[in-house]
């Protein structure tokens, strides 16, 4: 399916990179190195030239913490959308919040894309999107409250939830007014899950594309590589990119990520793998 991201679309055959912008000072892997904004924006600059489709751009870490009201975060990011769309006019921005006040402001300024990272914590959300034309990503938490860890969750299928959530969610924002085309399904990794639902939604994750709406996939050093690994947040690459790998195969269509180069190669090459993508140059026996 054509994706639609705000002013852009993007055919079937395209995997798409969103880099993350954290402006933050206190984000788990970064450590408020995009804090301040001038920061932020060169970080902007350093994953556009790396070729990342999109940027998404974070005013509150995900894990408890500090507290970030709406006018706070509205402050971290509402200007910052504005700069970096005035110098990057065919960049997708979007902007990782689960507010609808949050979200008109965001998208009032130029935002292509509201990345829901809590699951529909604010039902309103989706009529902003559908006013502004914007896509949204429809996450799968278990239903915690944001900027929670998940404590002893369990599910009889984890994977039948991801999908019977995100899908209804899906579905309702398309109920909303949002085109389908712009309808993203994220199984959100740790997001309300333990390492061992973590992996399996991995293993598994062919279902949720086999679904028809696009996927995206949010791995980048997350903890369940941490856990699988006994890895410090600065070690878990070689794991991140594993799971891409898995994740690729089985047809994601966006890649949330710290690391655009390596992430890139890795879904590359699986997607020609995959038969999804041909090679860039390929003359070996041929020439």
């Amino acid at each position: 399916m054509t994706l639609k991201l705000g002013h852009r679309e993007f055919p079937d055959d395209t995997a798409l990179m969103m880099a993350i912008v954290n402006r933050t000072p206190d984000s788990f892997y970064d450590r408020g190195a995009t804090w301040a904004e001038d920061k932020a924006f060169d970080r902007v600059a350093e994953v556009v030239d790396q070729g990342a489709e999109i940027v998404d751009i974070g005013g509150i870490k995900a894990a408890p913490g500090v507290e970030v009201d709406a006018s706070e975060e509205r402050r971290r990011v509402v200007d910052f959308v504005a700069r970096v769309r005035s110098a990057y006019p065919d960049l997708v921005i979007s902007v990782d919040t689960w507010r609808a006040e949050v979200g008109r402001a965001v998208c009032a300024e130029g935002a292509d894309v509201l990345n829901d990272a809590w699951g529909g914590a604010d039902p309103a959300l989706v009529d902003v999107a559908a006013e502004h034309d914007a896509a949204i990503i429809c996450t799968h938490t278990g239903g915690v409250t944001p900027r929670t860890r998940p404590f002893r969750i369990e599910y009889a299928d984890v994977v039948a939830s991801a999908i019977a959530d995100t899908t209804a969610y899906a579905e309702r924002a398309v109920v909303a007014g949002v085109d389908r085309r712009s309808v993203v399904i994220d199984p959100a990794h740790d997001f309300g899950k333990n390492t061992f639902h973590s992996l399996e939604v991995t293993r598994r994750l062919g279902e949720m594309t086999a679904t028809g709406w696009p996927v995206l996939v949010s791995l980048s050093n997350k903890d369940f590589v941490g856990e699988t690994l006994d890895l410090p947040v600065g070690e878990r690459l070689t794991g991140t990119l594993a799971a891409t790998a898995v994740c690729a195969l089985a047809g994601a269509r966006i890649y949330r990520v710290h690391e655009v180069v390596e992430t890139r190669q890795v879904v590359d090459m699986v997607w020609s793998i995959a038969g999804r993508r041909p090679p860039r140059r390929a003359v070996r026996g041929l020439a």
